[in-house]
């Protein structure tokens, strides 16, 4: 069971993004981003608290910038919130901890 956020290449993004049993929320960041770490600690704690019901993704943009071209990311942090293989919500920018649990629910 995973229960703490999990860094997706270009490569694995299909597989562990796409086919993913369960709903997926994924964190397209970079090191250089003030706001992305920000967000990072609520991401830890949602993917510790929802182990087995959401997989929380983090793609580095730097790194893997294949699937943020795909899906128009032009500022970072952008999530992504995919279920059945399909975007259910978009977000761009860092949220407060209350408002991100919020579209989680």
């Amino acid at each position: 069971m995973i229960n703490e956020p999990i860094h997706v290449t270009d490569a694995a993004f299909e597989k562990t993004v796409l086919k993913s049993p369960v709903p997926v929320i994924v964190d397209f960041w970079a090191p250089w981003c003030g706001p992305c770490k920000m967000v990072a600690p609520t991401l830890e704690k949602i993917a510790k608290e929802n182990a087995g019901k959401v997989i929380v993704a983090k793609v580095n943009t730097d790194e893997n910038p294949e699937w943020a071209m795909k899906y128009g990311v032009q500022g970072i942090p952008t999530m992504l919130f995919v279920a059945g293989g399909k975007i259910v919500h978009r977000q761009v920018g860092a949220l407060p901890e209350p408002v991100l649990r919020t579209i989680i629910t």
